[in-house]
C-alpha cells in the first residue's frame, strides 16, 4: 500500500500544475489538497486514489494505483455504508473536470469521451462486482446501470463522427475504455453471482460483430501500435509543467510538436532530451507513427533549430535521426500523410 503522503509525492512530481494554480472548485483537488486520510480509513485512502488516478492517468507518469480502486480496496471491508459512500464517490468521479488534466477529449454533444471513461469504468465495474459478492442488489444495479449507460454514450458519440481524425480518436478512447473495463472484472469472484454480469460486459472488444466492431477494427488496424502509455516520455520532466504541454490522441500530433519547438515553457535542453526521447520511442515501439509526425511538427516549426537540437543529442539517437530512412519519414509533407490517414479510416468504417 503506498502511504498518502508517499502518494501525494508522486501526484506532484507528474502534474505540479495542479497545486501552483487557481483552478476553482473541484472536489478531485479538494482531496489531494485536504487532510490525508489516517491509517484505517478505507474510504478516505480510496478517495485519494481515485483522485490522484484521475489527475495523472493521462500524465507523462501516471500514479499507479489502478489495482487498487478496481479491485483492492473494495475488498477491505464488507461495511455496506463504506462501500455504498465509495461507489457514490467514483460515481461522481464520472463528472469530474478533464479540462485542465488532458488532452485526449472529443466532446460531440454527449460528453467528453477519452481514456479517462475507462479508468471511471473500471472502478464502477470494481463496484460492481463487489456489491454482487456482498448480495446488496440496489447498488450492484446501479453499477450496472452506470456502465450500460457509459458504453451508450460512447458508441453514440462514435456514431455521431463524420470527420475522419475524429472517428480515429474516438475509435482510440473506446478500444482503451473496453480494455479498462476487462481490467476491472478481472478483480471479480469467479462462480455463479458473478456470471450474468460476465456475460454482459467481458470482452466487449474482443468480438468480431456488435456495436463496438467499427472502433475495435480501427483501433487494430490503425492505432494499437500507438499505445498511450508513452514509456519513452516520461524521463522529460520539462513536460510535467502545465496541462499545455500533455501528449494528445496519437498519431495526431503535429501540432503539439510544433508547440513543443516554440513554447516558451521549454528550454533549448528540454527540447533536446524531447527529441533524443521520440527518436527513442521511433526506434523502441515498431509501427507507431505519432512520434515520426511529433518530430516532424518539430522540424517544420523552427527547422534551424532542430538541426541545432539534432547536434546536441547522443550519438546514437543523432545519427539514427540523420540516417535517410528517418529523414525520409520526417520529411513526408503533413497534407500528404494525413490525407493517406484519412483514406485508411474510411476503407474501414
Amino acid at each position: 500500500m503506498i502511504a498518502a503522503d508517499n502518494l501525494l509525492g508522486l501526484v506532484r512530481n507528474t502534474a505540479p500544475f495542479l497545486f501552483d494554480r487557481a483552478w476553482g472548485q473541484h472536489e478531485f483537488l479538494d482531496i489531494l489538497r485536504g487532510p490525508m486520510p489516517q491509517e484505517g480509513d478505507t474510504l478516505g485512502y480510496f478517495a485519494l486514489c481515485v483522485a490522484a488516478h484521475h489527475s495523472t492517468v493521462a500524465t507523462f507518469v501516471p500514479t499507479d494505483v489502478d489495482a487498487k480502486i478496481r479491485g483492492l480496496l473494495w475488498r477491505e471491508t464488507r461495511d455496506r455504508e463504506v462501500l455504498r459512500a465509495m461507489a457514490d464517490l467514483a460515481l461522481r468521479a464520472m463528472h469530474w473536470d478533464l479540462s485542465f488534466v488532458s488532452r485526449r477529449c472529443v466532446n460531440l454533444g454527449l460528453g467528453n469521451v477519452s481514456g479517462h471513461d475507462g479508468e471511471r469504468m473500471s472502478i464502477i465495474a470494481g463496484a460492481h462486482g463487489r456489491f454482487l459478492e456482498i448480495a446488496d442488489t440496489e447498488y450492484a444495479e446501479k453499477m450496472a446501470v452506470t456502465l450500460e449507460e457509459e458504453l451508450q454514450r460512447e458508441i453514440d458519440t462514435f456514431a455521431r463522427a463524420k470527420d475522419p481524425f475524429t472517428v480515429l480518436k474516438l475509435a482510440a478512447s473506446i478500444a482503451h475504455n473496453l480494455g479498462d473495463l476487462n481490467q476491472g472484472i478481472s478483480f471479480w469472484r469467479k462462480g455463479e453471482i458473478t456470471a450474468a454480469s460476465r456475460a454482459r460486459f467481458l470482452r466487449l472488444g474482443h468480438e468480431d460483430a456488435g456495436r463496438f466492431a467499427k472502433p475495435m477494427r480501427l483501433y487494430r488496424s490503425i492505432l494499437s501500435p500507438e499505445g498511450h502509455r508513452n514509456y519513452p516520455l516520461r524521463g522529460v520532466k520539462g513536460l510535467r509543467q502545465a496541462p499545455e504541454l500533455l501528449y494528445p490522441q496519437p498519431p495526431l500530433v503535429e501540432d503539439w510538436g510544433a508547440t513543443m519547438a516554440t513554447t516558451p515553457l521549454l528550454s533549448f535542453d528540454d527540447r533536446r532530451d524531447l527529441v533524443d526521447a521520440l527518436v527513442e520511442g521511433c526506434r523502441k515501439l515498431p509501427g507507431q507513427q505519432g512520434y515520426y509526425r511529433a518530430l516532424a511538427g518539430m522540424m517544420n516549426a523552427d527547422p534551424s533549430q532542430f538541426e541545432r537540437l539534432i547536434d546536441g543529442l547522443p550519438g546514437t539517437s543523432r545519427k539514427e535521426i540523420r540516417s535517410g530512412d528517418f529523414r525520409k519519414l520526417l520529411s513526408v509533407p503533413r497534407a500528404s500523410w494525413e490525407a493517406s490517414l484519412a483514406k485508411r479510416v474510411r476503407a474501414l468504417q
